[in-house]
């Protein structure tokens, strides 16, 4: 009776099931192992799969598949608990102060969902969890301008990339736009209308951004008739039901193959050559207060790093320095950016009111680019009551360039960030709201940030390079010391892509994958 019980397809299926949800096993040896499940991580552990290789995926984050005490996975902006932060205690928003009043709070220290990792200078915000930024992030799917695509990726075909990848890329991710009449009717978005009528008047293209957003769920929570997510103020700590984040798009899709597993809190300390072929992998097994469980130590034929710019930067910067990969380039740790990323809020007039219902999820911003080096998502303060504030996050032509480098003495990677060269962002995001604020006869806030305030010039969400694509690696994302070890994330792209990255990190990834699986397996 045993034998015939597991001829069944249903048991097969649940003997697969128990076997996909079961962490690796220390000694394991597998095909593929992927470090990270962020946006190269997805495209790399579904394009493998479907090529008949079976993958397993090592986050260091929580799974988030599990609702808390309250009911929901996530929890929301106005009121973080320990669900908040990765291994903090004590919140630390990016809109940290509001009248002038510091609005951070303590929690208790846990796997959190957002990482606010400090180096000097700057904060990087991170995504911690299966499903990596897309977690955090606002969803603003954007393709950057074919004329800017050179400057962006020099040594990439950009017909290739719009031809196929970018397609590709915004076919996976579920990428949609805001329907135009709705939006100029819907109360939810009277503070992006806001941001069109003055950036109209001073001149500046006002553009709609494309988003990972369900928009019919959208409309159906302003209906009333679905449960709210983007209206109840989710986003920064997670969104728990309108957005396609990558736990519903690719990596859904990867898994559903039968060939992906996913290891979640699981850590990669160590990947060196094995004697008998493969690589070497030791991983840490944390606990949700950040301790390790268990050390396990598996071999791997391929290993892709999708850690994420700073992670998959740090890791490489340390095995190269430590022994492990001593023959890694020196490029490796080089060409850091954040993307010129830069935040202020501006004082509306009276009647200018932006609305006390406001949609987390950004869908417009405003573009002068090829003017003045800016790009400004026009954000939302979704604080629940009107406050007569605009708020943007720009994107710059920030020239500066970090190093991420070993510190022998104190055992860490260290990042050579300084909180000065964010002035040429400053410079440029003023191209647009010096001449907004002298035109609407209004004023910066300087309550947002700090106590006499302007601008939010010490963080990005939008980390890149650190292991630049036909420098660190060869044009495809191979580590050509080492045959076998693939970089396949952010960390190719050298710190600028003129809008919102992670599309392009899922194009890059479309392409390099494909050229990998043809020639390489």
């Amino acid at each position: 009776m045993g034998v015939a019980a597991l001829a069944t397809p249903a048991a097969a299926a649940q003997l697969k099931a128990a076997r996909a949800a079961a962490p690796i096993a220390d000694g394991a040896r597998v095909p593929a192992l992927v470090v990270g499940t962020g946006y190269g991580g997805s495209v790399a552990a579904l394009r493998l799969a479907q090529a008949g290789v079976d993958v397993h995926m090592i986050e260091m984050g929580m799974a988030w598949d599990t609702p808390g005490s309250d009911g929901k996975i996530f929890c929301n902006t106005t009121s973080p608990d320990q669900r908040s932060y990765w291994l903090r205690t004590r919140t630390k928003a990016p809109l940290n102060f509001f009248l002038g009043f510091p609005i951070d709070r303590d929690i208790s220290r846990y796997t959190g969902i957002l990482d606010a990792e400090e180096f000097g200078g700057i904060t990087v915000y991170q995504g911690r969890g299966v499903g990596g930024g897309s977690l955090v992030n606002g969803g603003m799917a954007v393709t950057p301008k074919r004329e800017n695509f050179a400057a962006i990726l020099p040594s990439v075909n950009a017909d290739e990339m719009y031809n196929t990848y970018y397609p590709r890329a915004n076919a996976g991710l579920g990428v949609g736009t805001i329907d135009p009449a709705w939006f100029d009717s819907t109360a939810c978005y009277q503070y992006s209308r806001v941001g069109r009528k003055q950036a109209q008047r001073s001149g500046f293209p006002f553009v709609f951004v494309p988003d990972v957003y369900d928009w019919d769920y959208m409309k159906q929570e302003a209906a009333g008739t679905v449960t709210k997510s983007a209206l109840a103020g989710e986003i920064l700590y997670g969104n728990n039901h309108g957005k396609k984040s990558l736990q519903k798009t690719y990596i859904a899709q990867a898994k559903a193959t039968g060939r992906v597993t996913v290891s979640a809190l699981h850590q990669v300390t160590s990947v060196s050559p094995a004697a008998g072929g493969g690589y070497t992998v030791v991983i840490d097994q944390l606990n949700t207060t950040g301790g390790v469980a268990t050390t396990k130590t598996v071999t791997a034929d391929r290993v892709f790093f999708a850690a994420g710019s700073v992670g998959t930067s740090k890791l490489l910067v340390r095995l190269k320095a430590t022994g492990a990969l001593p023959n890694l380039n020196n490029e490796i740790g080089k060409g850091w950016g954040d993307n010129g990323n830069v935040m202020c809020g501006r004082a509306n007039h009276l009647w200018d009111p932006t609305g006390s219902l406001q949609s987390t999820i950004p869908c417009s911003g405003i573009d002068n680019w090829d003017a003045g080096g800016a790009f400004a998502e026009v954000a939302p303060i979704p604080t629940g009551i009107e406050t007569y504030a605009s708020l943007y996050l720009s994107i710059t032509k920030n020239p500066n360039r970090a190093q991420f480098t070993w510190n022998a003495a104190t055992g860490k990677v260290d990042l050579n960030w300084q909180l000065a060269w964010k002035q040429p962002s400053i410079d440029m995001a003023k191209t647009i709201f010096d001449k907004i604020n002298s035109k609407e006869g209004t004023i910066y806030r300087t309550d947002l940030f700090g106590v006499y305030k302007v601008w939010n010039d010490t963080l990005t969400y939008h980390p890149l390079g650190g292991a630049v694509l036909n420098k660190a690696t060869d044009n495809y994302g191979r580590l050509t010391a080492y045959p076998g070890l693939y970089v396949i994330d952010g960390s190719l792209i050298p710190g600028n892509t003129s809008v919102n990255p992670f599309v392009t990190i899922t194009a890059l990834a479309e392409r390099n994958i494909e050229k990998i699986i043809a020639t390489d397996l």
